[in-house]
């Protein structure tokens, strides 16, 4: 039985800005050898305005004989690097001000 979602989330100030991301998808598969990775959804306190939604790269496991997979797992989030890659997607484009489609930021590193 899969494990209920974590309910991360936290506000925070950048630059300015009033932002509340929360842990938006779990490390999973599809059933069909198609895996998703942990994503985490940031949007302006204020409403109706441009959201963002950070995903991350798969997060390798290892099982007993010491191979390297992709599984399902909980990957840790901190706080500290989830800010960090919110300021990165802001200097990749990103303005939380404004509006229009949800701006997708590719992390080239977890969250932990």
């Amino acid at each position: 039985m899969p494990h209920p979602k974590r309910q991360l989330g936290a506000k925070t100030e950048i630059d300015g800005h009033r932002l509340v991301w929360r842990l938006h998808r779990e490390q999973h598969t599809n059933g069909l050898d198609d895996w998703h990775a942990v994503a985490i959804h940031v949007q302006n306190e204020t409403p109706k305005r441009r959201e963002l939604y950070l995903e991350y790269p798969l997060a390798p496991t290892q099982n007993k004989n010491g191979i390297t997979r992709t599984g399902t797992m909980r990957v840790p989030i901190h706080e500290k690097k989830v800010e960090a890659h919110i300021r990165q997607a802001i200097a990749a484009g990103w303005d939380p001000e404004s509006r229009g489609r949800p701006f997708v930021f590719e992390v080239e590193e977890l969250p932990s």
